[in-house]
């Protein structure tokens, strides 16, 4: 299944970037970057589609169920500007594509000296791909789930990721609205663990699209939960939602550091490390201080440089 998926994405590349991208390409004289253009044609593709499937089937369920009335529509025109840009965006690809080289180069170092490259799927041989795959994705989540807890750790970095938070509308565009420094240290810090343990970037493309896929559901103004086994095993939206509550999700219930649910996927690392949070409750969301005035910014560009500031302010906090 896996061969056969990315043998067919193959075949839309190669008929996309040969139609609309190549021809660009050299229309804007930037023949020497043909070879990374149809790398991120694949990208623009998955991306494309992934946008299909949303507007498909999620936003449609979001009107017959949601799990909150939109309060300011234009909130969430600006959340479908960041998904726009981060789904047709060069960003993950870029930094994919710049560490391969480069972890290449340092492993071509390292086999000088006797040294061999760990590959994850060598623990395993005669693995299957679609077993290969679900490997990959159960680790790369277990890091994933370690980013995002630490991002609710250190204060500087809650200072950025504070962005995603702030949305006190949230709808399945939500999952995009990052910081783009905070976008940037997670690609390379995902990029580079993939790469270490032996992800080829066409596995790669497919784990990012599935995980993309996945997190725009769990953000999603919808009434939906998996039920008591389900919800222990894939993150829902009710169970995501609580990780967006207002005085839950981040800090305890009594203002001091804590939170809750930072699984990214499973929910198993959340059970394993006791930060699991299954009331069954729809609750509102968004960040304390915002109740007590301070301003997460209404526009990209707002929002954008308020998180570098706060993320100074709170680095000061850290020092102090």
């Amino acid at each position: 299944m896996i061969e056969a998926i990315s043998d067919w994405l193959g075949v839309a590349q190669g008929w996309l970037f040969e139609t609309a991208i190549q021809p660009l390409v050299f229309q804007l004289g930037f023949g020497a970057f043909v070879e990374d253009a149809f790398e991120g044609t694949e990208w623009l593709l998955i991306g494309l589609l992934e946008l299909a499937l949303l507007f498909l089937v999620l936003r449609p369920l979001e009107s017959l169920i949601p799990a909150q009335q939109i309060t300011d529509p234009r909130a969430r025109w600006n959340d479908f500007l960041y998904t726009v840009l981060h789904r047709i965006g060069v960003f993950s690809v870029l930094i994919f594509f710049t560490l391969d080289p480069l972890m290449d180069g340092l492993a071509g170092w390292l086999r000088l000296d006797g040294f061999h490259p760990f590959n994850l799927e060598a623990l395993w041989p005669g693995i299957s791909p679609l077993a290969a795959f679900a490997v990959y994705f159960v680790v790369l989540d277990f890091f994933d789930y370690w980013y995002h807890r630490a991002s609710h750790h250190f204060n500087w970095w809650w200072g950025l990721h504070g962005l995603h938070h702030s949305q006190q509308n949230m709808n399945l565009w939500s999952d995009d609205r990052n910081h783009i420094l905070d976008d940037l240290l997670r690609d390379v810090y995902m990029g580079v663990i993939a790469l270490g343990i032996g992800v080829e970037p066409a596995q790669y493309v497919m784990l990012v699209s599935l995980s993309r896929i996945l997190q725009s559901l769990q953000h999603a103004n919808v009434r939906i939960h998996f039920g008591w086994l389900g919800e222990r095993l894939l993150v829902s939206p009710r169970y995501h939602r609580m990780h967006h509550a207002i005085g839950v999700g981040h800090e305890g219930r009594d203002g001091k550091p804590g939170g809750c649910n930072f699984a990214v996927l499973l929910p198993v690392w959340d059970i394993i490390f006791r930060t699991a949070n299954f009331t069954p409750q729809f609750v509102a969301t968004g960040i304390r201080d915002q109740l007590q005035g301070r301003d997460y910014g209404r526009g990209f560009w707002s929002q954008q440089a308020l998180g570098l500031r706060r993320m100074i302010e709170y680095a000061r906090k850290d020092v102090v």
